[in-house]
């Protein structure tokens, strides 16, 4: 069965996204918020789902749903107000917050790239691995950069995202770290994008720490990974 022909309408994919996430959101507040019933991981699963079931073609859905991936960089920028609310407490913390992302950084990267090497992955594929905890239209260039795969580092970073932020919560509360802080920062660096939309959800403090490691961390991960991957070649 094939309803590819409903998607010759440029509005079509738009709509089965957001009718997807909308979906999800309810699934997600009659579970309670339960890690496992994250909005973004739901929706996505739902749209995967739907293009197979359906053989719609991603190329036609990815036209239709074009003008969320527009939306990214406003939604990007509107992140500075959050964080400019907060800005008493990021000059407080500056030095901890520096050690903290540079610390963060590295061992993205390290962690990422080793573990790939160790599995005996090929090479370009270890080269995408390290770019796989900055958010994507980054770590779609430096893995082009560096001898990688640009939609394998895209795929990492997305499946790293939705991990992330369903995993992050529960393992820091875990572990007693339950400042909101703590959970932005650490959500922003490992999750980037999708893992600071959940930190969002959860307080503006903890979505304003987590947009700024996100920020940081990609543009520290940007000089660090060409610098790393020369030295380890």
């Amino acid at each position: 069965m094939t309803v590819a022909p409903l998607f010759a309408s440029p509005l079509a994919g738009l709509f089965l996204t957001l009718g997807a996430y909308k979906l999800a959101l309810t699934i997600n507040r009659r579970c309670h918020s339960h890690p496992l019933t994250n909005p973004l991981m739901l929706s996505v699963l739902m749209l995967m789902g739907v293009l197979l079931a359906f053989h719609i073609d991603y190329r036609q859905y990815r036209d239709g749903a074009q003008i969320i991936h527009l939306m990214l960089g406003p939604v990007t920028v509107a992140l500075a107000i959050p964080l400019y609310q907060q800005f008493t407490r990021l000059k407080r913390a500056a030095k901890p917050l520096m050690i903290t992302l540079l610390a963060g950084s590295v061992l993205g990267i390290v962690s990422a790239a080793g573990l790939g090497a160790l599995a005996g992955l090929p090479k370009p594929v270890v080269l995408s691995l390290a770019a796989r905890s900055i958010t994507t239209p980054i770590a779609m260039g430096v893995a082009q950069s560096i001898g990688g795969v640009p939609e394998l580092a895209a795929a990492f970073v997305i499946v790293s995202g939705i991990f992330g932020a369903v995993v992050l919560k529960p393992l820091l509360y875990r572990l007693g770290f339950k400042q909101d802080m703590v959970f932005g920062l650490a959500t922003g660096i490992a999750a980037h994008g999708i893992g600071t939309a959940r930190a969002m959800a959860m307080s503006e403090t903890a979505g304003a720490f987590a947009g700024l490691a996100m920020g940081l961390n990609g543009l520290i991960s940007a000089v660090l990974i060409p610098v790393l991957t020369a030295l380890w070649r």
